[in-house]
């Protein structure tokens, strides 16, 4: 790979004044230049939230997929359970039936076995047991079972409370994690293997300055980043936004500060790209799996929830839960953003610290 021309004399010139100011501006021509950079930032998350939309849309009334294997009894068992309009059947063979439930084509297994009946599901798995209850329920009232206590059902649709509407602010903190680490990080240690930082060390630009452009940079484009997700949430999805839009930019931006620190502590001293990647991924894929952007992260058990809710991606999280989906104010979230803010002086303190130019 040839390094990049490098005009350190206009670069000198430039940074003489306003160095700030001139390596900000440089921060955002490198990003606007990068369609993939782009795409990844502002759009990548609304595709995310459409499929994962689509595919979680809340469908509660929704058929459960049940497989009933063939044999004795099996036509009229399944008969039964197309005919209550609550089961999607396929009869299958016993090792077709094995293969759709372990492929998550369906979500138990009903075998009729010399009158009685047979359920194969994970009981770890939700809509294995939902499923299982749903059958279970069609075929002991087909059999004649009478309720003894009379049930009224009153179904409840609620915004907030569907599960895109809790998928909206975990991505919006992951957006906010990956373009702190990735988009700031990478970019910092490829420039330093491509042996341009060094050049930096000649001319009058500090350490603080150099950095600071980096952290500013990735503020600014907030201002696109923030309310291009949360519009198309509300518009497509009817995603509430309940809090104060202050509040929320203000998550925003302690969030985009503490993610961009942990990137430039992650790329001070790291040499090749292929290093930072490890350590990027090293600091990032706990926080996807712990800090509740899919799911919540009160399924983890209550012996690791002090450290899970130490992470930052966590408070961001919390915050931003809060602020969309709860209403609240900015003293209900301090105490998440003083966990974000805290994160993010420490890892630009440390950064600052022991970042090289070489």
């Amino acid at each position: 790979m040839t390094t990049p021309s490098f005009d350190a004399r206009g670069l000198q010139q430039r940074l003489a004044a306003q160095p700030l100011v001139q390596l900000t501006l440089v921060r955002i021509r490198e990003f606007v230049r990068e369609p993939e950079a782009v795409f990844w930032t502002f759009f990548f998350p609304i595709v995310l939230a459409i499929a994962l939309g689509i595919a979680f849309r809340g469908g509660g009334n929704d058929p459960v997929p049940v497989a009933v294997q063939a044999g004795a009894g099996a036509d009229g068992v399944a008969k039964v359970l197309r005919n209550s309009g609550r089961a999607d059947v396929q009869l299958l063979a016993e090792q077709e039936a094995n293969r759709a439930l372990r492929r998550g084509d369906v979500a138990v297994i009903v075998i009729p076995h010399s009158g009685a009946v047979r359920y194969r599901y994970d009981p770890a798995r939700a809509d294995g047991r939902t499923a299982r209850l749903v059958v279970d329920d069609v075929l002991q009232r087909a059999a004649g079972r009478a309720d003894p206590r009379r049930v009224v059902d009153v179904h409840v649709t609620e915004r907030g409370a569907r599960y895109i509407d809790f998928l909206i602010p975990g991505l919006l903190g992951l957006n906010l994690l990956s373009t702190g680490l990735w988009g700031v990080g990478y970019t910092v240690v490829r420039m330093r293997s491509d042996q341009l930082l060094k050049r930096y060390a000649t001319t009058p630009v500090r350490r603080s300055e150099f950095l600071l452009s980096f952290m500013l940079g990735r503020l600014l484009f907030l201002t696109l980043e923030v309310p291009l997700l949360i519009g198309f949430a509300a518009l497509v999805f009817d995603v509430p936004v309940r809090g104060s839009l202050g509040t929320l930019g203000l998550a925003a931006v302690l969030g985009a500060f503490s993610f961009t620190g942990l990137g430039l502590l992650v790329a001070s001293r790291t040499r090749s790209t292929d290093g930072v990647q490890g350590l990027m991924n090293l600091v990032a894929v706990p926080m996807w799996i712990l800090s509740g952007v899919f799911f919540s992260a009160a399924h983890f058990p209550d012996a690791m929830q002090p450290l899970i809710q130490a992470l930052p991606l966590t408070a961001m999280n919390n915050a931003l839960r809060a602020v969309l989906l709860d209403g609240a104010t900015l003293i209900g979230v301090a105490g998440s953003l003083t966990i974000v803010l805290a994160w993010g002086a420490a890892s630009f303190g440390v950064a600052l610290a022991i970042f090289r130019w070489r």
